[in-house]
Formats: C-alpha cells, structure tokens, sequence
C-alpha cells in the first residue's frame, strides 16, 4: 500500500472536465460547487433538510433536521414518516417514468429479462403481500441470501415497503456466515435461493441455509422462502420452507406502503471488520435515501436517459445503495448482472456496455486489474474491440485505484474522454464521501479528490488537530 501510496502524492497528470461536459453537468463548475459547500458550511443542518424537501417524498413531513442532543447517536429529520419503497416505486406511477425500463437483467447464461417501474411495482406489491399474509409486521428483521437478480431487488422492496429490516448475505459467503447473522439480528424470516449461476456452473445456496439452521440458534425463524433460479434438487422441511413463487401466487399487485419514522432501520449489513465476529452497520431509511439518491445526482450525473451499470452485488453496501435503492428512487434505468466479468470471455463487461447502450459504468479496481490482465493475454477481448461510444462516465468503488489502472480506464475503456469518478466511502457511510465530481474537478489519476457538499472531511493528527497539506494522518468526517 506504502508503494501505491507514493505513486498518489508523485502523480502531477492532471484532467479537468471538457467545456461540453460541465456545460450539462447537475453540479455544473467550481462556483456551483463552492456555493453548495459554503451553504453547508452556514447552515449544516438546514442544508440537508432543504435537500431532504425537495427530493424525498414525505407522507408526514418532518420538522427538525439534526438532532445532535445524544451524540454520537445523531438523528436526521426524526418526527418525519416516509417510506423508502414508495420512493422508488410509487410516486413514478402515473408519469412518464411508470413505463420506463427500471432493470434490466442479465444472467450468467446471457439470458436477458427487463422489467418496467409499473412491473417492478406490481411484482414488489405481490410478494408484499403475500409477506403480509405470513404474518410478518414491521420491526421483523429478514435475513436475504440470494443471487444478483430482479428477484433480490425485490425481496429488498418488499421489505422495506412493510417496514421490515432485511440483511442481505452476499451469495458466496458461507453457512456459518448466514446463521451468525440470522441470530445477531434476531431474523424470523430468510428469503434465499435453490441455487446461482456463476461462471457456467449451478452452486447451491439452500443446502447453506439448511446448514445454518444445523447450527442452531435459529428457532425464531418462522419461514425460509425459496426463489427457484437453477432448479436444482433441494432438501425440503414442510411449514417452514415455502417457494417464492407460490407465495406472491394470486396476491393483489396494490400493497399500501407502511410508513415509517425517518430514523426506522432500512437494513443492517455486517462488515467482515478486521477483527473478532462480523459487526452489524444499521441504516435508516430518510437519511440513508436521501444521500443514495443525491449522490446519484451529484457524483454520477445521472439524466433520465442514462443506462446505470453498477456491477456489486447486492451483498455489499454498493449494491444496496447503487443497485437496490438510489438508481430506483431517481427514476433510472439500470442493469443487474449474474456472473463474474471473464465469462464467457473477458469481454463480458465491454460486449454488454455495447449491447445494452450503457452510458455511466461503475466497477471496482481488482476487476479492471484483472481486466487489464485478461486483455493483454486475449487481444481479441480488450476493450477497442467493442463500441463503447456510450459511455460518458466511469466510476470507481470498494479500494483505492493505482494511476496506472486509472490511465488504463481512462484510455481503453472510456475512450480518454469520461471522467472516472474515484469514489471514497464505505458500508459505514451508505453512500459517497469523497469522490471528484465530473463537472467540477480536475481528475488526478488514484485521488477521490475532495469532500462532497455536507460532507467535512479532514486529515487530523493523533490529538485531533488538523495538519497541514502533504501530511498524513486520520481521516475524519468533522459533522454527521
């Protein structure tokens, strides 16, 4: 890291964003820029509760914006009542994004699904209902296990529309893995998978969730439901185990929105953390939206005519906030994938930005590592192979990138014209903190650049006390 380090604090490249682009970008030059974050800086609280106005839908708005009296245990617009599925579902219908593509899915196999905002409601709307028929209220927390899909997306809806608090377990974690989340959060409901496609091969995930209950600790589970996507044998224990399909299977396509306090808990999401059993991260629903959905606005640029491409899984924090969330409450249209990036062949990624028109893309520096890698041991994979002509923005998330990925990205994939936004943040902060924003800041190759608007970011000595530009130290966020 030390190494990578240095090559950061040497690089003098420098890439500031082309007049066209700052011409149409949300946050259009430094001035824009500048003035948001002197807006902040005047008024922090007022700040976040005027954005919270204009881009959330309220079902009771909220009075008080920041609530410092229990520090650190702040609170954001806490006598407020939202509901985070009716953000991303209900206030599309009945204009023009209720017949837009919402997702669009593509399997391991290459087999393509879209499904419009007033599909995706409907079928968020079923399962709801048929949650609702099992007896599950709001508080229940709900443990998800299952692959990159619609079906995910909707299990994630579902729950937040009834004010369930789900935690997703990424689909290559293992047994034990889900039973400790299932008893540290007290679920009484999995929802998981027969199985994933990965690579070409069908692997299991039900046998895992049997496993775990094995371990026990399990017992207030009362329902594990199953969603079929490989068809593959599974074990089967009558009243508890039931199929996802049999349970949304003649339910009404109107589930009414269960509205919730701003500070209700949308999700928990356990970090490996470097030591001891995995911690649980907890994100509220009004707080945590409103920065998914700016940080769409504000570090991707996102325009109703964009195709989003996000490739985390739904297991991680990007994929809550990037996949399941953010893109849905703003009324994009976004692509889920089934797979890892070098099946069928390491042009995956490349072939699918040309086929579906993708336009801002958002990947991690481990696969454009392996990407760069791929390409120079299977020329007729790289990235000048395909048409990329879509693209506008590049994005990157989960480590920090070495220049020389970076000039890689930069060069072969966005064609020397994207901007690549180099996104700091992680499952503790549910969204962007620091990241250069495409129509304001010069791109430096490996550097997230600065602060959002809102966000204080510092580097601080060991007694807390701010040092001077070109020294290390802690990185700090000063306000919440």
């Amino acid at each position: 890291m030390s190494a990578q380090i240095e090559s950061v604090m040497s690089e003098s490249r420098q890439f500031p964003p082309s007049e066209a682009f700052v011409k149409q970008a949300n946050i259009s030059g430094v001035a824009q820029y500048e003035a948001m974050c002197a807006e902040a800086e005047k008024d922090h609280s007022g700040f976040w509760s005027r954005l919270a106005r204009e881009n959330l839908s309220w079902h009771k708005p909220f009075t008080k914006g920041l609530d410092e009296s229990n520090a650190p245990f702040f609170k954001w617009f806490e006598d407020g009542e939202l509901n985070v599925s009716y953000n991303c579902l209900d206030r599309h219908l009945g204009t023009a994004v209720e017949n837009k593509t919402a997702i669009i899915f593509e399997g391991d196999g290459g087999d393509v699904t879209k499904v419009t905002y007033k599909e995706l409601y409907q079928r968020v709307c079923r399962f709801a209902n048929g949650l609702k028929a099992l007896g599950y209220q709001k508080g229940e927390r709900v443990i998800i296990y299952m692959p990159m899909s619609i079906e995910a997306v909707v299990a994630m809806q579902a729950c937040a529309r009834l004010g369930l608090t789900h935690s997703v377990v990424f689909g290559g974690f293992s047994a034990k893995s889900v039973q400790e989340r299932i008893v540290d959060a007290g679920a009484t409901l999995v929802i998981a998978a027969d199985g994933q496609y990965r690579g070409g091969k069908a692997l299991p995930l039900k046998p895992a969730v049997d496993e775990a209950f094995a371990m026990g600790g399990c017992e207030k589970v009362r329902h594990v439901i199953v969603y079929k996507r490989t068809g593959g044998e599974v074990a089967w224990h009558e009243g508890r185990d039931l199929w996802m399909h049999e349970v949304e299977k003649g339910q009404a396509e109107h589930c009414e929105p269960v509205m919730v306090g701003a500070e209700h808990p949308l999700f928990i999401l356990y970090t490996s953390g470097s030591t001891g059993k995995p911690k649980g991260v907890q994100h509220s629903s009004g707080g945590y939206l409103l920065h998914a959905m700016l940080t769409l606005k504000w570090t991707f640029d996102l325009k109703p005519n964009d195709v989003f491409w996000c490739t985390a899984d739904v297991g991680w924090v990007t994929g809550h906030t990037y996949v399941a969330y953010g893109p849905l409450a703003s009324g994009g249209t976004e692509i889920i994938f089934e797979g890892v990036p070098t099946y069928p062949n390491a042009g995956r990624f490349w072939d699918m930005i040309q086929r579906h028109k993708v336009s801002i893309f958002y990947t991690a520096p481990t696969a454009i590592r392996s990407l760069i890698k791929a390409a120079e041991g299977s020329p007729e994979c790289a990235p000048g192979k395909y048409d990329l002509s879509s693209l506008r923005l590049l994005g990157s998330v989960g480590e920090p990138i070495n220049p020389e990925a970076w000039m890689w990205y930069y060069e072969q994939v966005g064609g020397s014209r994207c901007p690549i936004v180099d996104t700091w943040w992680q499952t503790e902060t549910g969204g962007h903190m620091i990241t250069p924003l495409p129509g304001v800041h010069a791109l430096k190759p490996g550097s997230c650049t600065m602060g959002l608007p809102g966000i204080a970011a510092a580097i601080v000595d060991e007694a807390g006390g701010d040092v001077e530009n070109g020294k290390g130290g802690f990185l700090v966020v000063k306000k919440p």
